[in-house]
């Protein structure tokens, strides 16, 4: 069925979302990915997930995106218990259709969120190839794949019971109202054309989602059960289907291989590809003001509460010799995002809205000091990679990924995970010495480039 690596290979990317609707990294790497193997030659196709009201639940979308083709099947969440977002038949029996349609030789599975795990054994069984790269812990934690709990706890190991008090109120499905109106937004787009989702959902967030009670003992005993017979079906499902993972970090790939009881050589530490430029932009310098900066989505577990609650610890004295901005996309919490308002205009610092990807280097460069100060683990943050190859120093969380990628006094330094006043000290420490900054050695990162990548993993389908 193949023959050597440089063979044209037929090859589907599944993932749960896709640029431009969804910019996650996981959907940014999966385009990536999709666009520099089909410039290599090979016949690409990616399944997406959509979630689209105003569109007939569980029907396809086919486009063609940069030479690739993509398939969105709308998964608007009408699930009629828990288990049905991990074990779907109907989800299961789209993708096997639409699958023997397309006929790869490869399948490689970016997440199964919005899929089902029946998806992954539904590949190995049509002859393909099957791949897994695992770029967060959802296998193991059902809530996002972050393994924090609502109380701001990180979960070292998989506790069914913990996962049932922090599953209790985790949002699901669509409520049968909301499932109402999606049959009726769908019907209405069908019959004469107008899209009223954009609108439905704009009235939704204004809403609000009100205050989370403390969990029902019976209904937290439920999702505790359900977390266990998750992992069981992810055991039994999943894993026997796959080939070989991919983990970005040595980090998720040593936690894998030690909870899921892997063998090693079936999880291959493969980092993320990243472009090395032939005229790198030149690193800005200037007398003014520090320029500290954080780049990622304004959400609650990127941590940009954290750094503002910092910031406005600094002494003022120190505070006015730099200068703080926030870039990023807003989420969907208006209480959260009103708190962040708050905050910055409280302690001076900027959130200066979201940046377009071609011009993250020319920021990273006139940066001089990024931090990252996310509220869980972290896999291998694209950002973190982006801030090494521009030699930007860098300010991270002591956990997981983050550490991985920072050492200490070389590339720039940790802070105590979660700890606002860690973090404020480490500020404190750069504004007032900043020379520490300017003479940090950085390294010539063996970070491989994307052809290096492409070329890593085309060997793997061709083995």
């Amino acid at each position: 069925m193949f023959a050597g690596p440089g063979a044209h290979l037929k090859i589907l990317l599944v993932s749960h979302g896709y640029p431009p609707r969804a910019q996650g990294g996981t959907e940014q790497y999966t385009a990536e990915l999709a666009r520099g193997l089909a410039r290599e030659g090979h016949s690409v196709d990616v399944f997406a997930a959509r979630k689209e009201i105003s569109l007939p639940d569980l029907s396809w979308q086919e486009s063609q995106v940069e030479g690739v083709r993509l398939h969105e099947l709308v998964n608007n969440l009408f699930h009629e218990s828990f288990e049905q977002t991990w074990s779907q038949e109907r989800v299961a029996a789209r993708f096997a259709e639409r699958l023997a349609r397309v006929g790869p030789q490869v399948v490689h599975f970016q997440h199964l969120l919005y899929w089902s795990f029946e998806c992954a054994g539904a590949a190995a069984a049509s002859g393909a190839r099957v791949y897994f790269t695992l770029h967060d812990d959802w296998l193991s934690c059902p809530r996002f794949g972050q393994r924090r709990h609502p109380d701001g706890g990180l979960c070292e190991r998989v506790d069914f019971e913990r996962c049932g008090t922090c599953l209790s109120d985790f949002k699901f499905a669509q409520s049968p109202l909301e499932r109402g109106v999606g049959r009726a937004l769908a019907g209405i787009r069908s019959l004469s054309g107008l899209d009223l989702g954009p609108l439905a959902r704009r009235a939704g967030r204004a809403g609000g989602a009100g205050g989370v009670a403390a969990p029902d003992p019976q209904r937290a005993r439920d999702f505790a059960s359900a977390a266990r017979v998750r992992m069981q079906d992810a055991r039994e499902r999943v894993l026997p289907a796959v080939r070989r993972f991919f983990a970005p970090s040595r980090f998720l790939r040593e936690r894998f291989v030690s909870e899921w009881g892997l063998e090693e050589e079936r999880v291959l530490h493969l980092p993320f590809g990243f472009e090395r430029a032939s005229q790198p932009v030149p690193r800005s310098e200037h007398s003014g003001p520090l320029r500290i900066a954080f780049l990622g989505a304004l959400i609650q577990t990127k941590g940009p509460q954290l750094l503002l609650e910092a910031w406005g610890a600094l002494d003022p004295a120190l505070r006015a010799r730099a200068q703080l901005h926030l870039f990023g996309p807003r989420g969907h919490e208006p209480e959260f995002q009103a708190q962040l308002d708050q905050l910055a205009q409280a302690c001076g610092a900027q959130l200066a809205g979201p940046l377009a990807r071609a011009d993250v280097p020319a920021l990273l460069a006139r940066t001089d000091l990024l931090v990252v100060p996310s509220l869980w683990w972290e896999n291998s943050p694209l950002v973190i990679q982006e801030a090494l190859v521009a030699r930007t120093p860098l300010l991270v969380a002591d956990k997981g990924g983050m550490a991985e990628l920072v050492e200490p006094g070389v590339d720039g330094w940790r802070f105590r995970f979660g700890d606002a006043g860690a973090l404020c000290e480490a500020l404190a420490g750069l504004i007032d010495d900043p020379e520490r900054l300017r003479s940090l050695p950085g390294r010539a990162r063996a970070l491989p480039t994307p052809q290096e990548h492409l070329a890593a993993l085309v060997q793997e389908y061709a083995r």
